[in-house]
């Protein structure tokens, strides 16, 4: 192998709003990074916009790849997962026969739920006015919804100096700060995303 790169959901529409959210993510991600540069591979995170968007750049590459690059799709779930693979549950909407199930992973059911995992970090970016007990606290984010994840992260922070929560303004922010471990033991889908990356290059 020589390369990974990974297709992520979001950034907006824009160039600027696009190259935000690939510092954070890459920042969150950065033991992986590490990994992959110890080997002198090439890395590389690419937000896409929209979900369709994502999955149609995502198309298009793993279809051209070569033997030694590796492609990721990493895009929001939406909903739960119940008993369902990331597969099943993205086949309603996207034929996936062109990529095999270790390259699709979902951020579930939103990227923010990776976010409201550490809390700590939340306190210390956001400072006085911050309503931790706001933030559910189940010990797997995952059963959570979205609406519930977005609706309580608006509480959690509309007292504070820096205001509500913003995804443009914040999450790329909070994403370089955000303690991946304390996401991956209150994510699974996180830590699979971390295991399987490690296990490619690790075996590599």
């Amino acid at each position: 192998m020589s390369s990974i790169t990974i297709y992520l959901e979001g950034g907006g529409t824009g160039p600027g709003t696009k190259d935000t959210l690939r510092r954070g993510m890459d920042a969150f991600l950065e033991p992986i990074k590490r990994l992959a540069r110890a080997k002198s591979w090439r890395w590389k995170i690419v937000p896409c916009g929209d979900r369709d968007q994502t999955f149609r750049r995502f198309r298009r590459a793993v279809t051209g790849t070569q033997p030694d690059e590796l492609v990721v799709l990493l895009v929001d779930s939406e909903a739960a997962l119940g008993n369902r693979t990331p597969r099943a549950h993205l086949q309603a909407h996207w034929d996936l026969r062109v990529a095999d199930d270790e390259l699709i992973h979902l951020m579930v059911q939103v990227m923010e739920t990776w976010i409201i995992a550490d809390r700590e970090t939340l306190a210390a970016y956001y400072g006085p006015g911050f309503r931790a007990n706001a933030l559910p606290g189940a010990a797997n984010l995952e059963g959570v919804s979205k609406a519930s994840i977005v609706a309580d992260l608006a509480r959690a922070t509309k007292s504070t100096q820096k205001g509500a929560y913003h995804k443009i303004r914040h999450a790329s922010e909070l994403l370089k700060r955000i303690d991946h471990r304390k996401v991956r033991e209150r994510c699974p889908a996180c830590k699979r995303l971390f295991n399987t990356l490690e296990r490619w290059i690790t075996a590599a």
